[in-house]
């Protein structure tokens, strides 16, 4: 089973609208809501991808109890969640259809209380005795303390199970030098985690800071990976226009499917550009089309860098 963790759950919302355009009024043409959050969103590719997975976080409130029936509708991911007071966020993108560019709002988390994190310790600790690997990804909500990444990845080290760590800023400052198997920072994260633009120099800083291996997402460049067996660059084969809302999440789950079933680096960095790009294309924000993936495929040129 691979675990995911996602502390700031969301019910996702996508308006598509003919035109987005400031001070005005508009009329949506469709509507999609379902479950989110970036761990969530990897558990729903993996499941795809046929693996066991379930999802643990929190979830409270009439948005909370949406999400949960939202993911017992599916064929997919395992509902861990830990029951808490605060109401889910929401998150809403609004899709201007003529030109493809997507707004995204992002509401704040619940406020998690001390006990309701103190259970969700104990819970992530009992289900981590039954994962073969878990990924720990996104914001925190108000309440978790700022190094609550890096308590998550000693436990899992603990444990043997190996982490990656998908969030940003501070926490994912602290939770480096918890030592994570893999980061995936995209270049701004990267960027600000080091102090460094440039992404080579970027990867090899956040290694050295602790990370045994670094993924740096590239936006539309593909992937740059510095790990302990060597340095890699991923690419698709074009350039790639479309919606990326998700293709982060398709990214993580490539890289983590990859590792539980021993792929070697090369082979995890195209399945995750496959994966991120097919997302890209996929009419719904954060679907990954399976006929899309399958032939990019062998199409993803991977190279050392």
């Amino acid at each position: 089973m691979i675990l995911t963790v996602t502390l700031n759950t969301a019910l996702d919302l996508t308006y598509r609208v003919r035109s987005l355009r400031p001070h005005a009024s508009h009329r949506v043409s469709e509507v999609v809501e379902r479950p989110g959050g970036k761990g969530v969103n990897v558990a729903r590719v993996l499941a795809a991808l046929g693996h066991e997975v379930t999802v643990t976080g929190f979830a409270g409130g009439a948005t909370g109890q949406v999400l949960r029936e939202r993911l017992a509708g599916t064929s997919g991911p395992v509902d861990a969640l830990v029951p808490v007071a605060g109401a889910t966020r929401r998150t809403i993108a609004v899709v201007d259809g003529r030109s493809g560019d997507t707004t995204q709002l992002n509401e704040p988390g619940p406020q998690i209380a001390p006990a309701e994190w103190g259970t969700f310790l104990d819970r992530y600790e009992e289900l981590l005795a039954g994962a073969s690997a878990v990924a720990l990804c996104g914001s925190l909500p108000p309440g978790v303390p700022v190094g609550a990444y890096a308590t998550l990845v000693r436990t899992a080290r603990a444990l043997g199970v190996p982490a990656l760590l998908d969030t940003s800023g501070e926490p994912l400052r602290r939770g480096v030098a918890a030592r994570p198997d893999v980061i995936k920072p995209n270049a701004d994260e990267l960027a600000e985690l080091t102090g460094s633009h440039e992404p080579s120099r970027a990867t090899q800083d956040a290694r050295r800071r602790g990370a045994r291996a670094v993924v740096a997402s590239l936006g539309a460049d593909g992937l740059l990976a510095v790990t302990p067996e060597g340095r890699w660059r991923a690419a698709p084969p074009s350039r790639v226009h479309g919606n990326p809302t998700g293709a982060g999440d398709a990214a993580v789950a490539g890289l983590l499917s990859g590792l539980v079933e021993n792929l070697d680096w090369p082979a995890r960095l195209t399945r995750a550009v496959a994966l991120a790009t097919a997302t890209v294309h996929a009419p719904t924000a954060g679907d990954v089309g399976r006929t899309a993936y399958d032939e990019l495929l062998a199409r993803v040129l991977v190279t050392a860098a």
